[in-house]
């Protein structure tokens, strides 16, 4: 469903993303790792097509980002980390508006519904963005993402600024946008939820991909032992990783 191959990504003379492949199966969830700095914030924005890629090749659903954008884009979503709602819009408007945007048929005020019921936002249906918490805010990126069931969307730290009823809520409606078949691509510093939720996992550093594949493969090219959790391979991976396991990586990846 989502497939990335040689992105580039610079920022004057600094490469924050440098010749990474990416392929998002639909029906999956695809973990995103790395340390502070890794890339994957500006990887999330090049495959949304917020952010034009350098260079290298982004297809979504078939599409490609570049030569079909519109395309592209009606089959993906994508919640940033800090949702800015438009200020002068209600939630209803919110979702008027996606609907809009997408070209959705009119079915999609039933759906919406039960959206805003599902993130406890029916009786707020009224009030302006500028009127909403961090939490609220999110939570109406992920309605207005999920109203169009697009086929990939794009997650960049979604349970951040949640109660835990919210992200409770989340959690669940992640997995079922699984199980409807999307392609799920979620970056995370909670790597719990990560191991949790992932059905693979991408690790990046210094915006060059250093693994891809399930925990298990990925306990095997650092020989870590069964229990090892997705944080024991990530620090072994980007912390103290030596020679040989970079070169395991690199060869796992080829």
């Amino acid at each position: 469903m989502l497939l990335a191959r040689g992105l580039v990504r610079t920022f004057e003379e600094r490469r924050a993303v440098d010749g990474l492949d990416v392929e998002a199966f639909g029906g999956e969830i695809l973990g995103l790792v790395g340390p502070n700095g890794a890339g994957k914030t500006t990887t999330l924005r090049c495959l949304s097509g917020v952010l034009p890629p350098t260079s290298g090749e982004l297809r979504v659903a078939g599409f490609d980002l570049a030569r079909a954008e519109l395309e592209a884009k009606r089959r993906l979503a994508y919640v940033q980390d800090a949702p800015a709602p438009f200020e002068v819009l209600t939630v209803d408007e919110h979702l008027e508006f996606t609907a809009r945007l997408y070209g959705l048929d009119g079915d999609w005020p039933a759906r919406a519904d039960a959206l805003l019921a599902r993130f406890e936002l029916k009786e707020r249906r009224d009030a302006l963005g500028s009127g909403l918490s961090r939490g609220m805010r999110q939570t109406l990126s992920f309605c207005c993402a999920w109203l169009p069931e697009p086929a990939v969307i794009l997650l960049d730290e979604p349970l951040s600024g949640l109660d835990p009823r919210g992200i409770r809520a989340a959690r669940a409606a992640i997995l079922e946008e699984r199980e409807r078949g999307a392609a799920v691509v979620l970056s995370s510093h909670l790597l719990e939820l990560v191991q949790s939720l992932a059905d693979r996992s991408l690790i990046l550093d210094g915006g060059r991909r250093l693994f891809v594949g399930t925990l298990d493969e990925a306990r095997a090219a650092v020989a870590a032992g069964e229990g090892d959790t997705l944080e024991d391979v990530f620090f072994a991976a980007t912390g103290e990783a030596s020679a040989e396991d970079d070169a395991a990586f690199g060869d796992r990846d080829a």
